[in-house]
């Protein structure tokens, strides 16, 4: 003989309310994990808008920066036959007037030239004469302050510094020493008569 189900057994309050806590639990438990989930995409969503921003940044501070550099014009220049220095323009910036200011103790007034050229024959006759009395063949570094106009998209602009001549000399048979002019190289952006005065000091030929 079979033996009969058990008859369903009345639930207790006890029961009751140990499933809802359960219930409650799968409830709350749920809502963590699709809070969390919410979290991490936003959280995601914020670090690429961050990156993206940073990346922005930097781009359009290169951009400034390019810009700036190309804005600007870096003297330059090559050494004619004559010995003259002649100023490199480029496309970007034609040059206009050009000035260059030399120390006080060669008495060399200040030369301006619309041609962009440094004419040997403005200083070679005082530069010869402080170094009289010292060996034919000598090296040196005259320093000089320039400052150079020159236009970018439209705008004419300035630039200037403390530049060295670098010269030599030698002697010629029965002519006395010759003058030969070398380069022209930046010494200092610090564009001051007072530089030019110190960079004298520490340049002109010893006696």
């Amino acid at each position: 003989m079979s033996e009969s189900p058990e008859p369903n057994l009345p639930v207790t309050k006890a029961e009751k309310a140990e499933a809802a806590a359960i219930r409650r639990r799968w409830v709350s438990l749920a809502e963590i994990v699709s809070v969390a989930g919410v979290a991490i995409a936003a959280l995601g969503l914020w670090l690429t808008w961050s990156d993206r921003r940073s990346e922005q940044a930097e781009k359009q501070t290169q951009s400034v920066t390019q810009s700036r550099e190309a804005a600007r014009y870096a003297i330059k220049a090559t050494v004619a036959r004559n010995g003259d220095l002649v100023l490199v323009t480029d496309e970007r910036h034609p040059l206009g007037d050009v000035t260059a200011v030399f120390p006080n103790a060669l008495g060399v007034a200040p030369q301006t030239s619309p041609t962009q050229t440094i004419s040997r024959d403005a200083y070679e006759r005082a530069l010869l004469k402080v170094t009289d009395g010292r060996e034919d063949r000598a090296t040196g570094k005259l320093p000089v302050l320039l400052t150079v106009q020159y236009w970018n998209d439209d705008k004419l602009q300035t630039t200037n510094g403390i530049y060295d001549i670098v010269w030599r000399t030698k002697s010629r048979p029965l002519l006395g020493r010759d003058l030969k002019i070398e380069a022209l190289r930046l010494r200092t952006p610090s564009a001051t008569e007072t530089a030019l005065e110190a960079a004298w000091a520490a340049e002109k030929p010893k006696g």
